[in-house]
């Protein structure tokens, strides 16, 4: 006779949360999604088709979440093989310091550090990372926009990359200042076998230029081209460019940054003379909306990073010809987020930022301009 089991709601939303996590251990997933399989009345053999295990295995972990509840599908049943050397609590602790704790003076814990602290082996401490997903070591980069007209602009963005419009083309436009030809104080050693290629830590500066560059969503071509500066006065030698290479009165539609140049007002009357050019801004610290910042970082990651540049004339020798190899068979990039996942994420995110430090996502309050009387 099948074990009858309950599930509070509370047992339901823990359980829940233990699929979703990326660091919960499989073994423990799987044992969730058997309970919950129990719970909504399905029977032990449906189940075992389901999740693609055996029968008897679905019977046990049926029993044993009656018998223990939710500690009872962390636990690990007796049998064969090696018994834990720690069991859940010392796993937990450890897992709470790692989120929890810093060691004095230093920003995150290190294997040798939490072991130390923990009284464990190193490679006790690694394991127990692997097995919850946790990197310590890493930090990934962001930026919440404040802008009071987000919503609007994203909508905007996203919209051109979803539902271009008929009969118009789509143009990322950009600039990637500041770009060093830097060349090597020592000759490097070419890759081989069993050892990659080597260059010296420390480098010459032999001056910068600045590239000016639209990318064409629909087939992923691009139009670029080099300036010592990027002032407004060589953007609008590069909007001239634009007019050129697309010749005809094909409405171009520029989705831009708000970059002080792009709203100069020589640029804008510009625009003015020339209608077909619309112009579409992204919000204030969303540059990740521009295409053309991907391609940016295909050219620095193939081209630059690695590259060697007696002088700024080479530096500009290279960008040319990987524009060259890359509009020979260009590649677009394919935008999927909708709108509503982007505000669902976003929205995630600032109520975690809320928690930490209450009002640090609200858009900053403009100043208002002095008038003289």
């Amino acid at each position: 006779m099948a074990v009858f089991i309950t599930i509070t709601p509370v047992e339901r939303q823990k359980i829940h949360a233990w699929v979703a996590a990326h660091g919960t251990p499989q073994q423990v997933a799987l044992r969730c999604r058997i309970v919950l399989g129990v719970a909504e009345g399905e029977s032990d053999s449906a189940i075992a088709r389901r999740l693609l295990v055996n029968r008897n295995t679905v019977i046990l972990w049926r029993k044993r979440f009656a018998e223990l509840g939710l500690d009872g599908l962390w636990d690990v049943a007796s049998g064969r093989g090696r018994k834990p050397t720690y069991g859940i609590d010392k796993i937990a602790a450890i897992v709470d310091a790692t989120l929890q704790n810093k060691p004095a003076g230093m920003t995150h814990w290190s294997c040798r550090t939490l072991a130390k602290h923990q009284g464990v082996s190193k490679s006790t401490v690694n394991n127990i990372w692997r097995a919850h997903n946790l990197q310590p070591h890493r930090t990934e980069t962001f930026k919440l926009s404040r802008d009071p007209k987000f919503l609007e602009k994203m909508t905007d963005v996203v919209g051109l990359y979803l539902n271009p419009p008929q009969k118009a083309i789509v143009l990322c436009v950009d600039e990637k200042s500041q770009i060093q030809a830097l060349d090597r104080t020592q000759p490097g050693l070419p890759i081989k076998k069993g050892r990659c290629g080597t260059m010296t830590h420390d480098y010459k500066r032999n001056g910068t230029t600045t590239l000016f560059a639209a990318l064409e969503t629909l087939q992923g071509k691009v139009v670029g081209e080099c300036h010592q500066r990027h002032r407004h006065q060589e953007f609008l030698k590069f909007l001239r460019r634009l007019d050129q290479e697309f010749p005809g009165d094909v409405p171009l539609h520029l989705i831009m940054d708000n970059y002080g140049t792009h709203k100069h007002e020589k640029v804008i009357a510009w625009l003015k003379r020339h209608p077909r050019f619309v112009c579409h801004f992204v919000p204030t610290s969303s540059s990740w909306m521009n295409l053309v910042e991907r391609w940016f970082g295909h050219l620095d990651s193939k081209a630059i990073k690695r590259g060697i540049f007696l002088s700024v004339e080479d530096l500009q020798a290279c960008i040319a010809a990987f524009l060259n190899a890359w509009n020979e068979s260009p590649k677009p990039f394919v935008w999927t987020a909708t709108v509503e996942s982007i505000q669902e994420k976003l929205s995630r995110c600032r109520r975690t930022l809320e928690q930490i430090q209450p009002g640090c996502t609200s858009p900053k309050p403009r100043k208002r301009k002095r008038i003289a009387v």
